[in-house]
């Protein structure tokens, strides 16, 4: 279908049609929100700045309190988790039962509200997820009531998933299911997507909107970045191939997760350094893992149901600055109401907690038992130590596996190497884990659950090329600029 349109229609409110409710046949469409500056009203104006002014406020303005740096959205699921406190744990067990039971009643009963919709989409699965939700089901039951097999149950295998992880995104995700609206469906995408498309297009091959993906990553949570993307990819934004590229390069640890890991790694005098060096590795990563396979196999399609929704491209002689406000204006002017909102953010948080959570929990926790007890990493890792003999890590048979089992989580290679007499190998583990970006345990579980095209052995692929270009961009720094 053909992508052109006529410029004078972006001025027009019949010019931008919307997604097809679940109701409508799922005809693919190709539709182009703004394609020149349309009149700035004083309404639009305010439309897109209030709403986009508040999501910026929590997803992407970080904050110092004390010694740590975290984001408004952080601060809030920081609050209710420690309101909640050590119930958190037993929440998300009651949680996984409740996705284990629905999903049973469903498949099973088949009950008209489950027919089509939402309902049908979260909980209508076919055999594996389901497997894959009774087992999270499973784990966490038996880790909080402590019996079965140690492997399950120790407090570094079944502990983590469900005490340390699970709270964690209970919280995190009910305020990013809830805020994420004001960051991506009043225009601020779009604004952003305007003004820096040109470089990364050129750069990246990328829209420019994936700049968001990216600062809210770094600023608050690497899932965030995921769902951002998800979400963006399901509405018609990103096509396959970019998906997949954003989520698998764009979707780093935040800010605050890297301070914890140089503290607990005992190397957070070297902060900045230890930043910069993951900033730079990432980005030449990012532009290199791309034009590799399998993501520069992946097709230029748009998901199915929805068509593509996007065009970037100034097709008038005006600045970028009144396009950009053109396009966030267009798109803010369509945006849901608040009843809608509510639903849409109603729909998430359970998509979340019934469908994503016990994924996260059933893969985390196979991932994690085969790191603690099993020499499968170790086995997997002696390749790597003559690579990092070759530039020159010391200890390099003891920090082989810490190159390896991020895969599994992304806390591990910290945790392995933390007792590493030397400081520059401490350091070069460090940044290769932050580099990394595919966690089983978590991003990974993520991208499974998501309608984004990726497999589980392109994800390895994935994790094994970012390593092995990371590895020495990060040995190099270290080496040269830093010890």
């Amino acid at each position: 279908m053909s992508s052109s349109i006529d410029p004078t229609a972006a001025t027009t409110p019949s010019s931008v049609d919307q997604p097809p409710r679940s109701d409508q046949p799922k005809t693919t469409q190709k539709t182009i929100i703004a394609t020149a500056p349309a009149p700035l009203s004083k309404r639009g104006l305010i439309k897109f700045l209030v709403p986009s002014i508040i999501g910026v406020s929590f997803f992407l303005v970080p904050f110092s309190v004390g010694d740590t740096i975290n984001i408004g959205m952080g601060l809030m699921a920081d609050w209710l988790k420690a309101s909640l406190g050590d119930s958190l744990p037993a929440i998300a067990v009651v949680v996984l039962c409740l996705s284990v039971l629905l999903t049973g009643f469903v498949k099973l009963a088949k009950p008209n509200w489950a027919k089509q919709g939402a309902a049908h989409e979260l909980f209508d699965v076919s055999a594996v997820w389901f497997g894959m939700r009774a087992l999270g089901a499973m784990f966490a039951l038996m880790t909080y009531f402590q019996w079965g097999p140690t492997a399950v149950t120790a407090a570094f295998t079944g502990g983590v998933m469900l005490n340390d992880l699970a709270p964690v995104l209970l919280t995190f995700f009910f305020f990013a299911a809830i805020l994420l609206p004001l960051l991506v469906d009043f225009g601020f995408m779009e604004f952003i997507g305007s003004l820096v498309c040109r470089p990364f297009r050129a750069i990246f091959n990328l829209p420019g909107r994936s700049a968001i993906d990216a600062t809210a990553s770094w600023m608050g949570s690497g899932t965030v970045g995921v769902l951002i993307t998800t979400q963006q990819y399901e509405q018609g934004f990103y096509n396959q191939r970019e998906a997949a590229v954003i989520a698998t390069n764009f979707s780093v640890v935040s800010i605050a997760f890297a301070l914890l890991i140089t503290s607990f790694m005992n190397i957070n005098h070297l902060f900045v350094p230890f930043y910069l060096t993951v900033i730079v590795a990432g980005l030449i990563a990012a532009v290199i893992v791309p034009r590799l396979p399998p993501l520069s196999r992946k097709s230029n399609s748009y998901h199915e149901p929805v068509g593509c929704q996007i065009s970037e491209k100034n097709q008038t002689d005006g600045s970028e600055l009144r396009f950009a406000l053109s396009m966030a204006v267009a798109r803010a002017e369509f945006a849901p109401g608040p009843l809608k909102l509510a639903k849409t953010a109603g729909i998430n948080v359970a998509d979340i907690f019934l469908g994503l959570l016990p994924v996260v929990i059933a893969i985390g926790t196979v991932a994690l038992m085969l790191a603690e007890f099993t020499p499968v990493f170790t086995w997997l890792s002696y390749p790597m130590i003559p690579l990092l003999e070759l530039l020159q890590i010391p200890h390099a048979a003891e920090a082989a596996p810490a190159t390896l089992v991020g895969f599994a989580d992304m806390f591990l290679p910290a945790v392995l190497a933390k007792d590493i007499d030397s400081e520059l190998t401490r350091f070069v583990i460090a940044c290769l884990s932050l580099t990394q970006l595919i966690y089983m345990s978590e991003i990974g579980a993520l991208l499974l659950k998501s309608k984004i095209p990726l497999k589980i052995w392109e994800l390895v692929a994935i994790f094994l090329l970012r390593t092995l270009i990371t590895l020495p961009i990060i040995a190099f720094i270290a080496h040269v600029f830093v010890f």
